[in-house]
């Protein structure tokens, strides 16, 4: 494999937090005890009588879609059907879940791919996320008594930067023009689909903040309440706002009507918005960032993205034998929990934008790092206060995954942060705004800080994997901060425990969590047997069982190095589905 040249990638902890904690879905009782397996040495094996898996893989020959929403995957495949390749079908599928999953993601927010090009036999890392305007800064805020970002609302804007993403995916990769592509989610917009049970709920868990914003309850709680399962919603709003930017490609979106509107209303309402932040917009091809587990190389979108921390994670646990220590232990469990804290603790500290300062990336992801670091972990006894290394010294989302027939492969993800991001729909445009802006700290010389044209340290981080230079896994996992720990748990699921997708997706997860506690909180699935939870609570870990979304959603597909077949798994934690031919 050759790794695509490129140009250089030009703290929101506790808010997340907060949001997930809230939301926890407490389990009753504890678990059974989980059978453990054995590394099988590949990632596509499945064990006999797994305890792990809801369903089989989908597996099929051709083409194949994984996305968080059935009716967009199987508009993928439609597109791939038809001729169209798995971009014009990533970009076709984003489109639908920007409707169907509008409390996650839209033309409102931002999005990072990961592109396998087959003919040329490289990766692409695009970064498709916005700015901050050019009339915002710490100081502006400071100023009006923030001391720290608020959570929506017009202040958290920055200049959405999907729609020009999806532009630069077409015109590099893609094979059909961008109004084939956007027709089906136009289709649906204008007609009506029905809303699907999980998106129901997480919408009507919305609906107060949403009512308070005009446009926002306009477009969203039609009959002044939000969809239940099975309502048919439409919203010829934003079929409108597709069909003009079908009609004049990105420009439409950030040089046109659109726009303008979005900047009035800004103007109205508080913010900061110019045409000038929507004018001079762009995305940016990247050199994507890498490590190898254990003969594995995981590939991730640098800075701003959070993909490092992944990386990181995987360095500090290749370390153990965790084949050897059972799948869920607690030996396990609370070495990915030390793991994770070391992690973070970095990442409130150098993952910021690389436009605006000098980032530590490459030592962040080195070995050499990992190894000093990880003699910080005591494996009997959880951290209480975690310090960031000097590593200078040192030498609510919607993710979708496609690959085709000629096994180009798009892992993408896409988001407006927070459930409907700002809460604010700007006029009659069709979708909300994301909260990206939250994401910046107000701290005094922080890498992060909020400042004119910056990118906010983003959540987001589409995932792949190569082995021996071949395309093996694109994947990816939902839900805030719990990416990088997704990333870490399905990854070890399928190299360590010889796991299918599906097992790997659908297997009991930990998730750490910022909390008033001393080390955080440590949230476990009902799948994490009661003999564990008291081990981990033995070493000083606050434990309390969750689940359900806050866990994150996975989509994965791997290619078989065997057969060349695609195998598919999707998590049961959202409404997804993987589809084939």
């Amino acid at each position: 494999m050759r790794l695509a040249s490129g140009r250089s990638a030009n703290r929101q902890v506790g808010a997340a937090a907060g949001l997930f904690v809230a939301g926890l879905a407490l389990a009753a009782g504890g678990p059974a005890g989980q059978a453990q397996q054995q590394a099988q040495g590949h990632g596509y094996s499945r064990p006999a009588r797994s305890p792990h898996g809801s369903r089989s893989e989908v597996i099929a020959p051709h083409g194949m879609v994984a996305a968080s929403q059935p009716l967009a995957a199987q508009v993928g495949l439609d597109i791939l059907k038809a001729g169209g390749n798995a971009v014009d079908a990533a970009v076709a599928v984003n489109a639908v879940l920007g409707l169907v999953e509008p409390h996650m993601n839209g033309v409102g927010g931002d999005l990072f791919a990961l592109v396998w090009h087959a003919e040329t036999e490289q990766l692409y890392a695009l970064n498709a996320t916005g700015r901050a305007p050019h009339a915002i800064s710490r100081e502006t805020l400071v100023r009006q008594g923030y001391e720290r970002m608020p959570g929506d609302g017009p202040l958290t804007w920055t200049v959405p930067g999907a729609v020009d993403g999806w532009q630069e995916l077409l015109d590099r990769f893609g094979t059909l023009p961008l109004a084939d592509v956007l027709a089906p989610a136009i289709a649906y917009a204008r007609n009506g689909f029905p809303v699907s049970e999980i998106i129901a709920g997480q919408w009507n868990a919305a609906a107060t903040a949403l009512a308070e914003w005009p446009d926002s309850a306009a477009t969203y709680l039609p009959g002044g309440r939000a969809p239940l399962p099975g309502d048919v919603f439409r919203n010829p709003r934003l079929a409108a706002t597709y069909e003009a930017v079908a009609e004049g490609g990105r420009d439409a979106f950030y040089r046109g009507d659109i726009a303008r509107r979005i900047v009035a209303f800004s103007e109205g309402n508080g913010g900061y918005f110019t045409l000038a932040d929507f004018e001079d917009h762009t995305s940016v091809w990247v050199e994507p960032v890498t490590t190898n587990y254990r003969g594995y190389d995981v590939w991730e979108v640098p800075p701003n993205s959070s993909g490092i921390l992944a990386l990181m994670i995987l360095n500090l646990m290749e370390g153990y034998d965790i084949a050897a220590l059972g799948h869920n232990s607690a030996d396990a469990l609370h070495l990915f929990a030390e793991a994770k804290k070391l992690v973070w603790a970095d990442r409130d500290t150098y993952v910021a934008d690389a436009d605006a300062n000098p980032l530590p990336t490459r030592q962040l992801i080195s070995k050499p790092y990992a190894e000093a670091r990880r003699k910080l972990i005591d494996p009997e006894r959880a951290a209480t206060t975690v310090t960031p290394g000097r590593p200078f010294e040192q030498s609510e989302t919607v993710y979708l995954t496609v690959v085709d027939k000629d096994r180009n492969a798009v892992s993408l993800i896409e988001s407006i942060f927070g459930s409907f991001g700002s809460k604010v729909v700007p006029g009659d445009v069709g979708f909300a705004l994301q909260n990206r802006g939250s994401g910046f700290s107000l701290e005094e010389g922080h890498l992060n800080a909020l400042a004119p044209h910056k990118r906010s340290l983003h959540t987001n981080m589409p995932g792949f994997v190569t082995r021996n230079g071949e395309p093996f896994l694109s994947f990816g996992v939902m839900g805030g901060p719990m990416q990088p720990q997704g990333h870490w748990q399905v990854l070890s699921n399928i190299i360590d425990f010889g796991m299918n997708l599906q097992e790997a997706g659908d297997a009991a997860r930990l998730r750490h969590l910022p909390s008033y506690r001393p080390g955080g909180t440590l949230a476990v699935e009902p799948g994490i047997s009661d003999a564990a939870v008291a081990e981990l609570r033995r070493r000083g870990h606050h434990v309390v069982r969750a689940g359900g979304g806050g866990m994150g959603g996975y989509q994965a597909i791997m290619i078989n190095p065997e057969t060349g077949m695609l195998h598919g798994g999707t998590d049961p934690r959202k409404d997804g589905q993987v589809v084939g031919y």
